[in-house]
């Protein structure tokens, strides 16, 4: 897909704004906290001691530290060298047809993000800290971010680092040991019935058959996906997704060699000191494909990457992929019969798709003027068979996202399993 000129600064700009919103947590957490601190001060002198004796003032000073540690992790993230193309941290966007380990890849179509949906009622829940999301935050719309006049620095916004919050909150999911559980509920299933449907495949076959995981996020699903012996693609939008799984399917190997404090940023539902302060060691494992199979990540818009129409130049994804993962991913539709039909032309004959997630739509009630068909579940169902899907194995599995597992509240999904096949023609 060929992209303007304004196309490709905006993205790079887009890019610059992330990286300035990673450089930028230290200073607006640490702001954050001290306004507890300042608080603590505005009340009367008996009350401050009553507080500080139960030990609050030194809780806000090892938040502090806390926050600290987690701005050196996140500092490590962006530095150079190695993000995407090498470049400086805060000046270019990625380019294209670049090469990573792991064939960790950006595709040309890696500024395809035209269609970004990003606004700040993405995640529209009881509480954006329990909800899932995919942090799409492509340039487009300026849902988010709003660019600074020339030769003003770019001043990130809470929306921001609430993308980069919930980005510290994903590596537990896919990369600790604390986040197994989350990962036993929705990988271990998705997993099992890839193995089953192809279960007659000899490991050299696998090696040959092409598994696509769109929304990828972190990366763990597709990295294991992988690690059982398919050529697996994952696709991710998301710039702050994009650069922490550069980081750590790139740039770390060791088991528990890094550590963060995903939930210092809130003091709600805490039992504990401990609740708040939890240190989150990853990676779980070691991050290495065992068995030399192809592993590549494209970055791009999911529609414009694998949604060209069928017979023009751009298509060349029809029937490419054996099987399709998609894991809390198709509730982040603007048009979920779009995404339907992409699925089903991009599944190979023969192949299978593997669903597994809540119906969270992302842009229901957004004030940003984007499209939103919001269906239930019978709904979407019902269009699954109209465009072609078998469906079969469907239960209903229950879940959290994210999850702080230590604290007070939590927030369960009723999340629909499923696996379709292409419906045979007569």
């Amino acid at each position: 897909m060929v992209h303007s000129q304004v196309d490709m600064e905006e993205e790079a700009r887009h890019f610059s704004n992330v990286i300035t919103t990673f450089h930028e947590y230290q200073k607006y957490s640490l702001s954050a906290n001290n306004r507890r601190r300042k608080d603590l001060y505005k009340l009367p002198k008996a009350d401050q001691d009553l507080f500080v004796a139960l030990g609050y003032r030194e809780k806000l000073n090892l938040v502090d530290e806390a926050i600290l540690k987690n701005a050196e992790f996140l500092e490590g993230i962006v530095s150079g060298p190695g993000i995407f193309d090498g470049e400086d941290d805060d000046e270019d966007a990625p380019e294209d047809d670049v090469e990573m380990n792991h064939e960790h890849a950006c595709s040309d179509d890696d500024h395809s993000h035209s269609h970004a949906h990003t606004h700040p009622e993405h995640s529209h829940s009881h509480d954006a800290a329990h909800a899932h999301s995919h942090s799409h935050d492509g340039p487009s719309h300026g849902h988010g971010f709003h660019s600074p006049p020339p030769g003003q620095k770019y001043k990130p916004t809470e929306f921001d680092m609430d993308k980069l919050r919930s980005t510290l909150k994903q590596f537990v999911r896919d990369w600790s040991e604390e986040g197994l559980p989350e990962r036993e509920s929705c990988y271990t299933p998705m997993k099992d019935a890839l193995l089953e449907h192809f279960k007659a495949k000899s490991g050299e076959e696998k090696a040959n058959l092409r598994v696509l995981v769109p929304g990828a996020g972190l990366g763990r699903l597709a990295f294991d996906v992988a690690n059982l012996g398919f050529h697996t693609q994952g696709n991710e939008f998301s710039h702050y997704m994009l650069l922490a799984s550069y980081f750590i399917l790139n740039r770390t190997s060791a088991p528990l060699s890094h550590s963060i404090y995903p939930y210092v940023h809130t003091f709600s539902n805490a039992y504990n000191k401990d609740t708040i302060l939890r240190e989150i060691k990853i990676p779980d494992v070691e991050v290495e494909i065992k068995n030399g199979t192809r592993f590549e990540l494209v970055a791009g818009d999911f529609e414009e990457i694998y949604g060209q129409p069928e017979n023009t130049a751009d298509e060349v994804h029809a029937g490419q992929f054996d099987a399709i993962l998609t894991c809390f991913f198709i509730d982040t539709a603007k048009n979920p019969l779009s995404y339907l039909r992409t699925l089903h032309r991009i599944l190979a004959p023969g192949g299978v798709w593997i669903n597994l997630g809540p119906l969270l739509w992302h842009f229901e009630n957004n004030q940003t003027g984007d499209v939103s068909i919001e269906l239930d579940l019978n709904e979407v169902k019902e269009l699954c068979k109209t465009v072609g899907f078998d469906l079969s194995n469907e239960r209903e599995i229950h879940t959290t996202y994210t999850s702080n597992s230590a604290a007070m509240l939590g927030y369960m999904y009723h999340a629909q399993f499923w696996t379709a096949t292409k419906e045979l023609k007569n």
